[in-house]
C-alpha cells in the first residue's frame, strides 16, 4: 500500500489530489491546520485527517511523528500549501509581507521535506511533488511582452512570483541531493481556488491532474524538472 501526505488537502486542489490518489489505491494523510475541516473533507474522500500546519516546525514535527507509529515510512509528499499573500507595488511590500507567503510556501515546504525526510528514505521509490505556479517562470517575469500572454492569469506580486521561483530552485537543489528519490515541481495552471477568488479558467479537476501524474511516476520517472499538463517546461 502506498502512502502518501498531502499539505494544505482540505479544499481546491489538495482535496481533489487527495480524492484522486485515494482513488489509486493510496493510503492518504489529508494534511490541514484546521482540525475539523481536514477530519471532514478526509471523511468525504476516504482519507486520513493528519492536523498539519506547515508554518509551525511543533506542529510539522507531531504529524512526522504520528505517520512515522501509524505506518513506519511515506511514499509520496505533496507539497500543496499555499497563500497568495497581499498584491502590492514591489516599492510598497515589506519585509513583513515577503515573511507572511514565504513562511508557507517556501519555508513550509522544507519544514515538511525535513521532518519527513526520515519517513521517505524508507521508501522504496519515494517521491516529492511541490506544487508550484507559472508565476515562478524567471523567463516570463523578466520579458514583459510574455506578460500578455498569460493575463489574466499573470500578476506582479513580490511575495507570490519570488516565492514559486524561490520553491523551483529548492526542487532542483533537493533533487541532485537525494538522487535516490524523485522530486519535481508542478504547474496546475490558472485553477479556480480560494487563492484567486475561483477566477481561474481550470476546474480542479483538470488542475490535479498533473499532480497526480507526477505523484505516481516510478523509481524510474524523471527528477529534478518543472511540469504543467502540456509537459516538462523550462523553469
Amino acid at each position: 500500500m502506498t502512502t502518501t501526505l498531502i499539505t494544505g488537502a482540505s479544499k481546491g486542489l489538495g482535496l481533489q489530489t487527495a480524492r484522486r490518489l485515494t482513488r489509486e489505491g493510496h493510503t492518504v494523510y489529508l494534511g490541514a491546520r484546521d482540525a475539523r475541516r481536514g477530519a471532514r473533507a478526509a471523511r468525504a474522500v476516504g482519507a486520513r485527517p493528519l492536523l498539519l500546519d506547515v508554518a509551525d516546525d511543533g506542529c510539522v514535527a507531531a504529524a512526522a511523528e504520528q505517520v512515522r507509529e501509524r505506518t513506519g515510512r511515506l511514499d509520496v509528499l505533496v507539497d500543496n500549501a499555499g497563500v497568495a499573500g497581499l498584491v502590492r507595488a514591489a516599492g510598497e511590500v515589506t519585509a513583513a509581507d515577503m515573511l507572511a507567503v514565504y513562511d508557507t510556501n517556501v519555508l513550509g515546504a522544507v519544514r515538511v521535506t525535513q521532518a519527513f525526510l526520515p519517513l521517505l528514505l524508507r521508501s522504496v521509490s519515494p517521491v516529492v511533488v511541490n506544487v508550484s505556479s507559472g508565476l515562478g517562470w524567471l523567463a516570463v517575469a523578466a520579458d514583459p511582452s510574455a506578460h500578455a500572454s498569460l493575463v489574466p492569469f499573470w500578476i506582479s506580486s513580490l511575495p507570490c512570483n519570488s516565492s514559486e521561483a524561490a520553491l523551483n530552485m529548492v526542487t532542483v537543489l533537493y533533487a541532485r541531493a537525494l538522487p535516490r528519490m524523485r522530486i519535481n515541481a508542478v504547474d496546475p495552471g490558472h485553477t479556480a481556488t480560494d487563492l484567486n477568488a475561483h477566477t481561474g479558467a481550470r476546474s480542479v479537476e483538470q488542475g490535479a491532474d498533473i499532480i497526480v501524474r507526477m505523484a505516481l511516476i516510478g523509481p524510474d520517472g524523471p527528477t529534478g524538472g518543472y511540469y504543467t499538463a502540456d509537459g516538462p517546461m523550462p523553469w
